[in-house]
């Protein structure tokens, strides 16, 4: 397929292959440009979702997502995109190992990073016995043991959350990061448990079964379940900065909340570089609401030339 496409889509996460099974959908000239790494590679199992009672694995739902999109004619590309920048009205666009491609439009689904400590036998358990987001697996903690992995106040104020879901909570703050005395006290009163001390590695009774952590003390701490929280989350927007996006100071994205479109014309965010809550099912609908008025546009701009022709 020859450039220029009508859109190029960076990032094969959720927001972006949702957004490429739309286009293609249209039998849009698309291009989905990836580098096979992003935060819903390392989730072992989503449990929130539509039609998946019993949880789907963030690489499940990229396999599925990326061959229902070929189906429909989008091309994928492995590679990392280091460039993006336009010239009249055509987006080029620049990978690792040289590659250069043109476009129309472009849709920016790159994601972010959680910071996580190298710690062993941590990876595994993600999603399954040990996770991020409360709000997507609070449920799965209710009424268990349950350990906070975290740094400060981040890790604090992610152990009062869970209050909503367990009373029996100890927070282990690793990187012995100090905690406002208020939020302190907050914990004290809820009864949390704190512990400050770094943790040497996560104890596992299967490759994915967390029954808890040692310290590097020695000491050993049970638990049948539990949360990171380490803050300091890298928002992969560099992209949307070449273009002269508007981010915010935390570097999310700012969009359009209708479009999906950021400040910048014909240039599209959608997923976790968004400013909205993190969650899978919402990366879906930006992926699909970018999509719509991508197409959209495409649409104005063929009847605008339609026009100037006659």
């Amino acid at each position: 397929m020859k450039d220029p496409y009508e859109c190029i889509i960076i990032g094969a996460g959720i927001a972006g292959l949702q957004a490429a099974i739309q286009l293609g959908r249209y039998n849009r000239k698309v291009l989905v440009i990836d580098s096979g790494s992003g935060r819903s590679t390392l989730c072992r199992s989503y449990h929130n979702i539509l039609g998946w009672p019993e949880g789907v694995s963030g690489q499940t739902l990229r396999k599925l997502g990326k061959e229902q999109a070929e189906k429909s004619g989008v091309h994928f590309l492995n590679g990392r995109v280091t460039g993006v920048k336009k010239a009249g009205s055509i987006f080029h666009v620049e990978t690792a190992n040289g590659e250069k491609h043109k476009a129309m439009r472009i849709l920016l689904a790159t994601g972010l990073t959680d910071r996580l400590p190298d710690l062993p036998n941590l990876l595994p358990c993600l999603g399954i016995s040990i996770y991020v987001c409360p709000d997507c697996d609070g449920y799965e903690v209710q009424k268990k043991k349950t350990l906070i992995l975290g740094s400060g106040t981040a890790g604090a104020n992610l152990a009062l959350t869970l209050t909503y879901w367990t009373s029996d909570l100890t927070y282990i703050n690793h990187e012995k990061e100090k905690v406002p005395e208020e939020i302190k006290t907050k914990l004290f009163e809820k009864g949390i448990v704190c512990v400050e001390e770094a943790i040497a590695s996560v104890l596992v009774k299967a490759p994915s079964e967390f029954i808890g952590v040692k310290l590097s003390d020695g000491r050993k701490i049970d638990g049948e379940r539990a949360f990171t929280a380490f803050g300091g989350n890298t928002v992969h927007s560099e992209l949307a900065g070449m273009l002269g996006a508007e981010r915010l100071q935390n570097k999310h994205v700012v969009v359009n909340p209708r479009t999906k479109e950021t400040s910048i014309q014909y240039v599209w965010a959608a997923g976790d570089i968004g400013v909205h809550s993190e969650q899978v099912t919402i990366a879906m609908g930006d992926g699909c609401q970018a999509a719509i008025w991508i197409h959209k546009s495409l649409l104005e701009g063929n009847r605008t030339i339609s026009h100037q022709a006659d």
